[in-house]
């Protein structure tokens, strides 16, 4: 029997259980991995926008590593373009199209917020505006595509670098959204299991384990630094 929506078969699930029959591994592992990747893409519409409305809220990028926020997005740009070129199926990838333009859209937050902006600061957007187009593209040198992808995650690695020493330093976290960092974690747990089942790229899996880790860093930071505050806060009332 085959019943498939938006690429997923529910046709052997269906099959299974007119017959009575709990679906077989084979046949309930994918279809699950499609829809909690479609689920992934759904949350990716709005996972930065609690980050966003906090820095709008306080007027402040006050703990924010500008460094993290732009190297992030040339990491979804870059990702997004490999996972395109690869011709992946859109609920293996489709969270990074949403995540890319929320983080552009932080960008530009945190450079207002950073008033007075340099001359040399604008070089970094008008080079990222000249060259992102043809990488989304895929118009560029195969293997200088798959060297491109390979340091992807070295740009994420490094993205959240800035921002775990930030917090270490200062103590605090600032800024930061719990929610949008928890969402960024949760996100990177379920895409390893999504990636192995839609068969992605080992270095596509990478990334998500690279995600966990640092992810799960800067949570920890939100958790440990912001326990003070609160014991503070309580004190004083």
């Amino acid at each position: 029997m085959e019943l498939e929506i938006l690429g997923i078969n529910f046709g052997c699930v269906i099959g299974a259980l007119r017959a009575w029959e709990f679906p077989e591994k084979d046949c309930l592992l994918p279809l699950v991995a499609k829809i909690l990747g479609y689920c992934i893409v759904a949350a990716s519409t709005t996972v930065k926008v609690p980050q966003i409305l906090k820095i709008l809220k306080n007027s402040s990028i006050r703990g924010l590593s500008v460094v993290a926020f732009e190297l992030e997005a040339v990491g979804y740009t870059i990702a997004l373009a490999y996972c395109i070129h690869k011709g992946l199926s859109f609920s293996a990838y489709g969270e990074l199209l949403f995540l890319l333009i929320q983080a552009i859209i932080l960008v530009a937050i945190i450079y207002y917020y950073s008033q007075p902006v340099g001359g040399k600061a604008w070089i970094k957007p008008l080079l990222y505006c000249a060259v992102a187009p043809t990488v989304l593209a895929g118009q560029i040198d195969p293997l200088l595509f798959e060297a491109l992808y390979a340091s992807q995650h070295a740009i994420f690695f490094f993205a959240r670098v800035p921002q775990i020493w930030e917090n270490y330093k200062n103590k605090s976290t600032g800024e930061l959204s719990f929610l949008t960092c928890f969402m960024n974690f949760c996100g990177s747990i379920v895409r390893v299991f999504t990636s192995i089942q839609e068969n992605a790229p080992l270095s596509v899996i990478m990334g998500s384990v690279i995600g966990i880790a640092t992810n799960g860093t800067i949570l920890s930071q939100i958790l440990v630094y912001q326990k003070p505050d609160a014991k503070k806060e309580k004190k004083g009332q």
